[in-house]
């Protein structure tokens, strides 16, 4: 008994044992390119049925576990054909076919489920990995300007904003980006900064855009457009990269005194430890001689409404140029002289008359143009990383954080100088194949930044107060025109001895003061206080997550996701930005969302979604969405129907400041209404008060704005596969517009004295409009695979406003027409080791709208090119490219620098 027992224990380890063996079968292997032989790296392998995979390394090699031997591997990536390999050993090699088949590749963000972009229900634009390599943009982010239907604000070099389907600006509040699904929008300014902060290039998988509304699934703020972009995981993207941009600006000295170098230089280092576990490093230091916005054109400046007008510094004494600063200090003509006329009663009689040739005039003091205040000198360097470690083969956690820094130039109100700031996010995360748990904090900190307007300003009014310039303008002035001389030249007389004693923009004087003055707070009036520094401590924090409640279930009647977010803005300026001078100023908000999609047929497929908001300071915002899809021949047909929201930025909700001129821009939260005592001291329209009938303004309960839009589209396959068309047209209508409204406000609180400017104070406050505007437009793009690796792409898209009433300030700020064309090759010549790209841009002409002011925006073209040359056994590849190759000057902004060309060289190793 006891010996048939051992006999059986014996009979039972042994077969535990072989079962071990065998579940431990290990396979290593080297994958490369069939036609090269290039080794590849970044290749999924995995075991045909089994959830466990691996990515292959640098050197193209992998190690898998499998069941036993046979076994079937299934490997794919993003330009190469997906291939099933039968591994008979454990010691393989495998040799991949690169793909051209257009319409496979995997998009998420239409509808937060992977599926291919032919199928997606929603006009989508996607950038991967193999695109960014072949660019010619200086950066990855500029090839966002390329997509079909996107709009780019150049604020600066390294401070662009991108939308889709209108209503952009510098610094746009309708336009959501995500990194890594972080919320990538500065807290205190409320909107995204572009590639300021955030990923490197050399750490970007891939990028997707949605083209308008997108709050349904992505929350308040995607109104007009929702761009995604994603990092590489270093389980997949191992080894050591990095990539150096070397170039050169302003070669034609149009806007600097000599060229300016362009310098990038970029890092990454992943290492997958073990199969548990794997982390990243990442850098990037941008550093160059920036654009400069120099146009010096005359405008007239009304609150936040400025408009261009004729005139030069030598034809109207109360010039401002757009782009000149201290200018921006002036006093009316008549209450100038009538000073010096109670000081000489004698004199009045003339000065009287002097008065009513000159009623409508001003004297302003003399400007600095950008380039003599603003360095230069753009810089920007980023830093990030993330610890990821598999739990199971389902279950990833991730820590990851990205960190900015540096200096740019923001147009907003004003011009900003931003130096040194510095901008962090850091995240941790579960992800899992059912659902998702994420908890971020955005940490925002201004550093040295500065209002450029105020800077000169104060600075001039250091070194030359105005109480002794503008009085001895007035007696040279008087002066003259008592010795016959005529009333321009006497204007050109007072300013050179008024000017007699000003200093040079670099001069020591100047720029000790200069100095002094940018490093002290800007205060509640800049004026008074002395500073233009302003402060912006601000932080956001949220958490959200996201589950698949049918996900593994049998025969599901539909695929349901659920999931929600808490969100809280912490804004802390001290007083210099936001009314918050007695403490930091929180607002919370919070959301839910609920997704279902069901397969009507195999061709037919509905998706629904809803979502409510609520944000503390405004009532709940509910977002519906519905899109269909059908499949015809090898294309899709999808119709969509979608909505979107904003609550008001925080800066519209709690912004407090002065910005000249009688002028501070004020939030739409009531209790600043009540601080300024708009009940007891009543506000008038200002327009009611220029034109001396005043009339009290009244302010209806602050709401969200909104926006439904109706699109239809194609997206299908032509021409034995190699012809993608995709097109689509939308209907849009918005409501509740948030515009500002300027109202005036009597000093002393006497109604009678609030048409002289002195006696009143202006306020620029956020309102709804009653009107409701509509949209409409088109986009058309193709992708053609030719012989010989060529491709041919090529997209146009019109975006139009309608139904505006009139004297409504929409901010459209999008041209009706655009297009882009491109021509590449990834592999032709001696080994297939060359590349080339050209592209071609142009957008039509366009009436711009914004704070800073308004006019018309010429329309302009642009040429891109890159040629590249490949060592694959070294890893290396060099390239020379432009962006702007006939250096032909444009801005797409206004009061934005103009943008001329970029010539650069580039070296990349294992990118």
């Amino acid at each position: 008994m006891n010996q048939n027992l051992r006999k059986m224990a014996l009979l039972a380890i042994t077969s535990i044992v072989t079962t071990l063996t065998f579940a431990q079968v290990t396979v290593r292997g080297i994958v490369k390119n069939a036609s090269t032989q290039e080794k590849l790296g970044a290749i999924s392998v995995q075991p045909k049925g089994s959830d466990n995979a691996t990515y292959t390394d640098g050197d193209g090699n992998f190690k898998i576990s499998v069941k036993s031997l046979p076994a079937t591997l299934v490997l794919s990536s993003v330009g190469y054909k997906t291939q099933e390999y039968t591994a008979t050993s454990g010691a393989v090699n495998i040799a991949l076919v690169a793909s051209t088949e257009l319409g496979t590749e995997i998009v998420i963000s239409a509808s937060r489920l992977p599926q291919r972009i032919l199928e997606s229900p929603v006009s989508i634009e996607r950038v991967n990995s193999a695109a960014i390599k072949s660019t010619s943009a200086a950066t990855f982010y500029d090839m966002v300007a390329n997509l079909k239907g996107v709009d780019m604000m150049t604020s600066s070099l390294t401070f662009k904003t991108p939308t889709t389907r209108g209503f952009n600006g510098s610094g746009n509040t309708r336009f959501t980006q995500l990194m890594d699904g972080m919320d990538n929008q500065a807290p205190g300014l409320n909107f995204a900064v572009g590639g300021f902060v955030g990923l490197t290039e050399l750490d970007v998988d891939n990028m997707e855009l949605l083209p308008g509304a997108s709050s349904a699934l992505y929350g308040p703020g995607g109104m007009n457009g929702t761009l995604l972009i994603n990092s590489k995981n270093p389980f997949k993207y191992q080894g050591l990269s990095f990539q150096v941009k070397t170039g050169i600006m302003h070669t034609d000295r149009y806007s600097r005194d000599q060229a300016g170098a362009y310098h990038n230089w970029n890092i990454r280092y992943a290492k997958k430890v073990s199969e548990k576990f794997a982390f990243k490093i990442t850098s990037e230091l941008i550093k160059a001689t920036d654009w400069v916005a120099n146009d010096t054109r005359n405008y007239n400046r009304i609150g936040t409404n400025g408009s261009l007008k004729a005139g030069n510094r030598q034809s109207d004494p109360g010039y401002d140029g757009v782009n000149v600063y201290g200018d921006e200090t002036s006093i009316a003509f008549p209450t100038l002289m009538n000073g010096i006329g109670n000081a000489a009663p004698f004199l009045q009689p003339y000065i009287n008359t002097l008065n009513a040739a000159n009623q409508n005039t001003f004297i302003s003091r003399t400007g600095y143009n950008e380039g003599e205040i603003i360095d230069p000198t753009t810089l920007n360097f980023k830093v990030g990383g993330s610890l990821n470690y598999k739990i199971n083969n389902n279950t990833e956690a991730v820590l990851m954080g990205y960190y900015g820094t540096g200096s740019s130039v923001y147009t907003g109100s004003e011009r900003y100088s931003l130096k040194n700031l510095y901008m962090g996010q850091y995240k941790f995360e579960l992800n899992n194949k059912r659902w998702y748990l994420r908890a971020y904090t955005t940490q925002e900190n201004s550093g040295e930044s500065f209002n450029a307007t105020v800077a000169a300003r104060l600075t001039t009014e250091r070194i030359s107060p105005s109480t002794a310039w503008f009085p001895l303008y007035g007696q040279t002035y008087l002066g003259n025109r008592l010795s016959g001389a005529t009333d321009a030249d006497a204007h050109t007389a007072a300013r050179a001895a008024a000017d007699a004693n000003r200093v040079s923009a670099s001069s020591a004087t100047w720029k000790t003061a200069f100095a002094n003055i940018t490093s002290r707070p800007i205060g509640a009036d800049p004026i008074k206080a002395g500073g233009a520094k302003f402060l912006d401590a601000s932080d956001l924090y949220n958490v959200e997550g996201q589950y698949n409640l049918t996900s593994g279930t049998k025969n599901p009647f539909a695929e349901v996701l659920v999931g929600g977010n808490f969100r809280r803005y912490v804004l802390n300026s001290q007083g210099t930005l936001f009314a918050d001078s007695a403490g930091p100023i929180g607002i919370n908000e919070f959301g839910g969302y609920v997704q279902a999609s069901k397969s009507i047929t195999d061709d037919f497929k509905l998706i629904v979604s809803a979502r409510y908001d609520k944000n503390q300071n405004f009532k709940g915002k509910l977002t519906p969405r519905a899109t269909a899809t059908y499949k015809v021949g090898t294309g899709t047909i999808r119709a969509s129907f979608q909505s979107a929201y904003r609550f008001a930025s925080t800066q519209q909700q709690w912004i407090s400041l002065d910005i000249g001129s009688n002028v501070r821009l004020l939030g739409g939260n009531d209790a600043l209404k009540t601080f300024y005592n708009f009940s007891g001291n009543k506000v008038y329209t200002l327009n009611s008060v220029l034109a001396g009938a005043p009339v009290a303004a009244t302010f209806d309960p602050f709401k969200a704005e909104s926006v439904t839009s109706f699109e239809l589209g194609y997206k299908g396959l032509h021409i034995g596969n190699k012809l993608l068309i995709d097109v689509y047209g939308y209907y849009g209508q918005y409501q509740d517009f948030i515009v500002r409204q300027l109202v005036a406000q009597p000093k002393d609180g006497n109604v009678a004295n609030i048409g002289v400017a002195a006696n009143r104070q202006v306020f620029s406050v956020p309102v709804n409009t009653t009107s409701k505007v509509t949209t409409y437009g088109y986009g058309i793009s193709i992708d053609y695979r030719l012989p010989r690796n060529f491709s041919l792409t090529a997209n146009a898209s019109s975006d139009v406003l309608s139904d505006v009433p009139v004297g409504f300030v929409s901010f459209f700020n999008a041209p009706k027409y655009r297009t882009n064309i491109s021509l590449n090759n990834s592999a032709f010549g001696y080994k297939k080791r060359m590349g080339f790209g050209v592209s071609y841009r142009w957008q039509d002409a366009f009436f711009y709208e914004g704070d800073f002011a308004n006019g018309q925006l010429p329309a302009f073209q642009t040429v891109d090119a890159q040629v590249s040359y490949r060592l694959p056994a070294q890893k290396s590849t060099f390239k020379l490219g432009t962006n702007n190759l006939l250096n032909q000057y444009y801005r797409n902004g206004f009061a934005n620098p103009m943008i001329g060309g970029l010539y650069y060289a580039s070296y990349a190793y294992n990118f």
